[in-house]
C-alpha cells in the first residue's frame, strides 16, 4: 500500500515537471492588441512595433522586481481537467527571472497558484511560448482565474497572444 502511494506520488510530479502542449480546447484567448482589460496599468504599456503576431503587444518596463497582474476571467466551468495558461514573451537585458503565474479562486477553498519558475526566462530573448498549468481534479471548478507576469528582477518584458487551454 505505502509502494503504491508513493509511486502514485512519484508520477505525479513527473507529469507536472514534464512540459505540457497547449493542445485541447481553447477557453479564452487575449491577443493583446490594446490596453483594454490589463489590471495593471503602472510601468505597463502598449507597443503597436514589436509583437508576436504583429498587432502589438503588452511593454512592461521593470525597473524593481513586479508582479503584474494581465487580465482576470470569472467562472471558466471546467473541471477534472488541466489548465494551460500560455502567453508570447519577449525580453531585453532582464537582470532576474520572468515566469507566468496564474491564480485560481474557489468560494469554499480560497485561492491557489501556479507558477512556471521551471519555464522561466532572463536576459534578451526573442518571442518565446512560457507556460504554466493548473491541475483540477472532479468537482473542482474556479470561480474565477487570473494571470500575472511575475519578473523578479529588472529588464524590459514584452507580452503577447496570452491563451488559457483546457486539456
Amino acid at each position: 500500500m505505502i509502494f503504491l502511494k508513493y509511486s502514485l506520488m512519484f508520477f505525479l510530479l513527473l507529469i507536472s515537471c514534464k512540459k505540457i502542449s497547449t493542445d485541447g480546447t481553447e477557453l479564452k484567448h487575449y491577443p493583446v492588441d490594446n490596453l483594454d482589460g490589463i489590471i495593471s496599468q503602472t510601468g505597463v504599456e502598449f507597443d503597436k512595433n514589436i509583437s508576436s503576431d504583429g498587432n502589438g503587444s503588452l511593454k512592461i518596463i521593470s525597473e524593481a522586481p513586479a508582479v503584474i497582474q494581465l487580465y482576470e476571467t470569472d467562472d471558466i466551468d471546467v473541471e477534472d481537467a488541466t489548465i494551460i495558461y500560455s502567453a508570447k514573451v519577449k525580453t531585453e537585458n532582464v537582470q532576474g527571472q520572468v515566469y507566468l503565474e496564474m491564480w485560481c479562486s474557489f468560494k469554499e477553498k480560497g485561492e491557489y497558484y501556479s507558477r512556471g519558475i521551471e519555464n522561466s526566462i532572463a536576459g534578451s530573448n526573442d518571442w518565446k511560448t512560457l507556460e504554466t498549468n493548473f491541475f483540477l481534479n472532479s468537482a473542482e471548478n474556479p470561480d474565477e482565474v487570473r494571470f500575472n507576469i511575475v519578473v523578479s528582477g529588472i529588464g524590459t518584458v514584452w507580452i503577447d497572444d496570452i491563451r488559457l487551454v483546457k486539456r
